[in-house]
């Protein structure tokens, strides 16, 4: 019942911040779906603020080198994605996320896909396409699974990013 509360508060966030009246591509949200980038935790994880609340958010459908976690050790390209997703989100960007079937995973993060809204960048898509990220598909989220094994494939095949650093990716 509370995860259904918590996720009704999102939710209810998410139509709330569509009803402001400023609109500013930098710091404040202004549309549905719409968040503002509190900070990057690493290459695939962002934190967000949903009409005041701060959320983390998984991107969807993608996998970054580990950077971050205390268990292990900072993975081949770890670091240079994290750095790549700060560089595409810093704080203060406005996003938008879109969400597919499963609303959060089992690190209780919410899951979506993330768009920046001052140019509609993609930026799930962008780390695939740019070698920055394998693909990580997990039914049943899996809208754009096809669009990523693509970009991660040419990624792959041109040798750029973690393609070309890390021989065992």
């Amino acid at each position: 019942m509370r995860r259904l509360l918590l996720d009704a508060l999102v939710l209810f966030g998410f139509v709330a911040a569509g009803c402001t009246t400023t609109s500013s591509n930098t710091g404040s949200a202004s549309g549905p779906g719409e968040a503002v980038v509190q900070r990057v935790v690493d290459g695939d994880t962002i934190v967000v603020s949903i009409a005041g609340r701060d959320e983390r958010v998984r991107l969807i459908g993608v996998d970054t080198p580990e950077s971050v976690d205390p268990r292990s050790p900072v993975q081949c390209y770890g670091k240079e994605a994290s750095a790549f997703t700060t560089q595409l989100l810093p704080p203060g960007t406005v996003v938008r996320l879109e969400r597919d079937v499963e609303a959060r995973d089992r690190f209780d993060r919410l899951l979506a896909y993330v768009y920046r809204v001052s140019d509609g960048l993609f930026v799930n898509f962008e780390l695939a396409r740019a070698g920055y990220a394998q693909v990580l598909t997990i039914p049943p989220n899996v809208a754009y699974a096809e669009e990523f094994r693509v970009a991660a494939a040419g990624a792959r095949q041109a040798g750029s990013g973690l393609w070309r650093a890390c021989p065992d990716a």
